[in-house]
């Protein structure tokens, strides 16, 4: 491991030195570039260099152990290099976890498609309070979002909504919300005030860019249809939505949310891009699916993953056996908690089978 953090230390310093060139510096598109680079290795290079000193502090005080010392000076050094000991072994922890491979997807904007399940309406308001979870969450993150496509329900649910979150980061801490999101409260609609189960089931895709899904125009298929619910005098009477068909893989994507033809097709195309992607990542994945399976499960969007029980105020994951009783502030788009226990579950998984 050592020689591995000289080597990306070492890396780091040319960085450093290219950064400042004025050749480089002409060049904005090379600079952004190396810049990236370099911040990426940044936490990693600070935390060993904090770590070599450590070390040169802790043979410090392992040398001055081995004089004679007054019993007050002794105590002394014997808590310093307790507490040097302690930090160096943290910072081994922090450095192993830190020399992960890096999910290549991890810095993109995250596409997330919400969908109702089991439960009618139910799920579909179910599906609209997820929306706000997320896009709060988003807000609070100092993310932007945007609806990319949605299909409405007259009492204000969703049957699906599509939207794009952006931001740094985005999908590194969205990646683990995909799959089946299970609430149990007492529906409006219900006079009787019996609970009821409801489901809608999450997707978090990557957002692709155009240099990683090349499509062939003559590849899609591209109809054009009146809109359909909520939108003012546009609705049916506009041809402005838009249904995209990729024909040699069978993916779809509709946009109907803009009044404008074009921007419902630029938007469709991104949802587009993003689910061909998907199935490419899928598909080379399904090689080495042993490998990729970890704690928190495999994103798979047919896994149920969490429960959201309005009775008891309780927020469950059930894939770190997590439960909260704060359900108001979860919903209310507090997720860090969650975000940061199933990204620690996930991180302490891998290192276990790297050391393996």
């Amino acid at each position: 491991m050592l020689e591995k953090l000289y080597e990306i230390e070492r890396k780091y310093d040319e960085l450093t030195e290219l950064l400042s060139d004025p050749e480089i510096i002409s060049n904005q598109t090379e600079w952004q570039k190396y810049a990236k680079t370099q911040a990426g290795m940044t936490n990693l290079v600070t935390a060993f260099r904090e770590y070599q000193e450590v070390l040169r502090e802790l043979e410090e005080t392992e040398k001055l152990l081995q004089e004679k010392l007054d019993p007050e000076m002794q105590e002394m050094a014997e808590q310093e290099r307790d507490e040097l000991k302690n930090r160096s072994v943290q910072l081994e922890e922090t450095m192993r976890i830190l020399l992960l491979p890096k999910d290549p997807n991890d810095e993109k904007n995250v596409i997330m498609e919400i969908r109702a399940g089991a439960g009618g309406e139910e799920a579909a308001l179910f599906a609209g309070d997820l929306y706000k979870m997320y896009t709060r969450y988003a807000e609070g993150q100092g993310w932007r979002t945007e609806v990319l496509s949605a299909s409405y329900t007259d009492i204000g649910g969703y049957k699906e909504v599509i939207f794009i979150v952006e931001g740094n980061g985005a999908y590194s801490k969205l990646k683990f919300e995909s799959g089946v999101h299970r609430v149990q409260r007492i529906p409006t609609t219900e006079s009787g005030g019996r609970i009821h189960t409801s489901t809608a089931t999450v997707a978090v895709l990557p957002e692709a860019e155009e240099v990683e899904v090349s499509i062939n125009p003559n590849d899609l298929r591209i109809d054009i249809f009146c809109a359909s619910g909520p939108g003012g005098q546009c609705v049916n009477t506009t041809q402005s939505a838009v249904r995209i068909t990729h024909i040699p893989t069978g993916i779809i994507a509709t946009c109907q949310d803009e009044k404008s033809q074009l921007k419902n097709k630029e938007k469709a195309l991104r949802v587009l891009r993003a689910r061909i992607l998907e199935k490419a990542q899928e598909e080379a994945m399904g090689e080495q699916a042993s490998e990729r399976r970890s704690q928190v499960g495999t994103g798979d969007r047919s896994e149920r993953i969490r429960t959201y029980n309005f009775p008891q105020g309780r927020v469950t994951d059930h894939r770190i056996g997590l439960t909260l009783h704060r359900l108001e502030t979860i919903l209310a788009g507090d997720m860090e908690e969650i975000i940061q226990a199933l990204i620690t579950s996930d991180q302490a998984e891998r290192l276990k089978n790297e050391i393996a």
